[in-house]
């Protein structure tokens, strides 16, 4: 099984590295709630030491599903499509993706998705608290004059 491969760290952020795309396929982990492997699958927030997300790579091989439907009780999720295309389906709406299509699903929505295509799909899944985001990115923070590294 493969394992994130931590590329630097200080108290303010931690940086991993899961590979290529090509790479995400070389992961597995035990479902914790089934207990049967699922291959193709990393999350990152354990290894990031994240504190408001959940984040993970899935990899769906070609003409297959998802496999099971599933909802939240609390988080919304974030569907992005890196690679691959098929369905995505919430509660009774089958809808088209494919390479770039980002899909949000409040945790009540009843969701899966396929891939219809003859390439591996290839997914980001951002998992966060409901209405938990209190301002936007470019409300929260200031620009901060720092002369950057790469460039001395």
């Amino acid at each position: 099984m493969k394992k994130t491969e931590k590329i630097s760290e200080n108290k303010n952020y931690t940086a991993v590295n899961v590979g290529s795309l090509n790479d995400i396929k070389s992961y597995s982990l035990i479902h914790p709630k089934t207990g049967a492997e699922v291959k193709g699958k990393v999350f990152v927030k354990a290894p990031v030491k994240a504190t408001g997300t959940e984040i993970s790579f899935t990899t769906i091989p070609p003409k297959s599903e998802l496999g099971y439907f599933h909802i939240h009780y609390k988080d919304e999720e974030v569907y992005i499509i890196l690679k691959g295309s098929g369905y995505y389906q919430v509660d009774d709406d089958c809808f088209p993706i494919e390479e770039g299509s980002v899909i949000r699903v409040a945790p009540a929505g009843v969701r899966s998705l396929c891939n219809t295509s003859y390439e591996e799909m290839i997914y980001i899944c951002i998992q966060a608290k409901e209405n938990s985001l209190e301002e936007h990115t470019t409300d929260d923070g200031k620009r901060i004059d720092v002369t950057p590294k790469w460039k001395i």
